[in-house]
């Protein structure tokens, strides 16, 4: 009988069959190892007596399954530690015992052992790394799961802040925060969006990764941009140098003379030197102002990304799963209006499943409703609206073939929002971007690529979009991708 403590509460489990085996042993040793990582995988230590013939008596002898016991601990050694206890304990990151009370049985020991590797463990070893003087990589990887640790328990404040150290500090991607499915439920949450906003600005408090990402993705949508502002700044030069050269003269043609210049062509030449220098001026801060617009509407697109939905199959993705093998139209509106348009679409169905057509309807307010009480076994409404990508590695995923022939499948038509407040934030956003009153009824086409293809108000003409898109086997469609 092992005796454990959580929460300063005894537990008592029975382990014992999970170390019985029909292994042979060619060596002590290689034992010895396998029962420490049974115990390991449990989570706790193994002390191991043995006797001492030499001296005649029994010596205890103590190995644990820790490597702060067996050597010195480093910091690698406490985040290849935390990494283990957390790929086991994310499962479950609720408390133990009220997980517990919240079940009506459990007979199952092994259960009970994965209940108490939690996540909480992962965090100490990740917050002892940081206190053992670690390199560069290895602050930034306790750091960073760190931030994934505190991202299970709902603490978006201190994810935040530890995302942000890493950022700063030790040259942390953006875009592996906003890949990783461990982040999902932070990705939802007010702290995610400051986070981004600040990374998309940059400053000496989170530094400029981010924003430099933002801006090669914008050079690849305006490639000539740069272009442009390197002929403003010429030219705006090259009407300075002049303007210094025709100050003189006007000056001379004022004061008159025998040698003096032509008054009218000196004052002409000046306002034009004047005038081009405002006008380059003035479009070099156009071209910064387009471009900031931009960085803004890619920050959008990239949140948008990462909002999920719930397939017909209740599988849960995130938007961006689906680049490549649909084309998402969201549809925002009352429950009235936004019946009427899915029956109406209905009648052009064949047509827009040809398109890869995927209806998103969002019906404003709709999470303000009375939660529906829950009884029996299954986590938290909100754990389970917040977690849409947990233990899966959506890249590898969508790189698969077979993967996106399964996605294929599972598409039928229409999908439904989960976490409806971030989808109505987003679309509250894109609203006032295009100038349109919050709450009224519009309509987003996406691309096979996730970017907007367009927007309205209201909501669309379904045989208008029949006749834009190209059916997904088009060429055109290709080229979308």
């Amino acid at each position: 009988m092992i005796i454990s403590n959580c929460d300063d509460e005894k537990v008592e489990i029975e382990v014992g069959s999970h170390f019985g085996t029909d292994q042979v042993f060619e060596r002590k040793e290689t034992l010895i190892e396998w029962v420490q990582n049974v115990g390991r995988n449990l989570g706790f230590i193994v002390t191991i007596s043995c006797s001492d013939k030499v001296a005649g008596r029994i010596a205890s002898a103590s190995q644990s399954s820790s490597p702060s016991e067996t050597s010195a601990e480093t910091a690698e050694s406490c985040v290849n530690l935390g990494l283990s206890l957390f790929s086991k304990g994310r499962v479950s990151y609720l408390n133990p015992q009220s997980f517990l009370s919240s079940l009506f049985s459990i007979e199952d020991s092994q259960m009970l052992c994965k209940l108490l590797v939690s996540v909480k463990d992962a965090l100490r070893q990740f917050e002892n790394a940081l206190a053992l003087d670690p390199n560069p990589l290895e602050a930034q990887a306790a750091l960073y799961n760190k931030a994934c640790c505190h991202a299970y328990g709902g603490d978006g404040k201190k994810t935040a802040d530890c995302l942000r150290v890493a950022l700063r500090d030790y040259g942390l991607k953006f875009s592996t925060i906003l890949n990783d499915p461990d982040l999902a439920s932070f990705r939802t949450l007010p702290e995610f969006r400051e986070l981004q906003e600040e990374a998309r600005v940059g400053g000496k408090d989170i530094g400029y990764g981010f924003r430099r990402d933002l801006k090669l993705i914008s050079e690849v949508q305006a490639p000539f941009r740069g272009v442009r502002r390197f002929f403003y700044v010429a030219f705006s030069a090259a009407a300075g140098i002049s303007m210094f050269f025709t100050v003189p003269r006007l000056i001379r043609a004022i004061n008159g003379g025998d040698n003096a210049p032509d008054l009218w062509e000196t004052v002409g030449n000046t306002f034009i030197n004047i005038g081009g220098i405002i006008v380059l001026v003035g479009l070099f801060f156009w071209e910064n102002k387009k471009e900031e617009e931009q960085l803004v509407q890619i920050t959008r697109d990239e949140t948008l990304s990462r909002l999920p939905l719930r397939l017909s199959t209740s599988r849960i993705v995130e938007l961006v799963q689906l680049r490549g093998t649909a084309r998402p139209v969201i549809l925002a509106g009352d429950k009235e209006t936004l019946s009427k348009t899915l029956l109406m679409a209905e009648r052009f169905r064949a047509e827009l499943v040809q398109r890869g057509v995927l209806l998103i309807p969002v019906i404003w307010n709709s999470s303000k409703e009375a939660p529906v009480e829950r009884k029996g076994f299954g986590l938290p409404s909100r754990v389970a609206t917040t977690l849409p990508s947990i233990g899966e590695d959506f890249e590898k995923r969508a790189q698969s073939i077979s993967a996106k022939s399964r996605l294929k499948a599972e598409m039928r038509f229409k999908a439904e929002i989960v976490s409806p407040d971030e989808w109505e934030r987003w679309i509250q956003d894109q609203q006032k971007n295009e100038g349109v009153n919050l709450g009224d009824d519009v309509y987003i086409i996406l691309r096979l690529d996730g970017r907007v293809r367009r927007s309205g108000k209201g909501m669309p003409d379904w045989q208008q979009i029949v006749k834009e898109l190209p059916p997904l086997e088009a060429f055109l469609s290709k080229l979308e991708r």
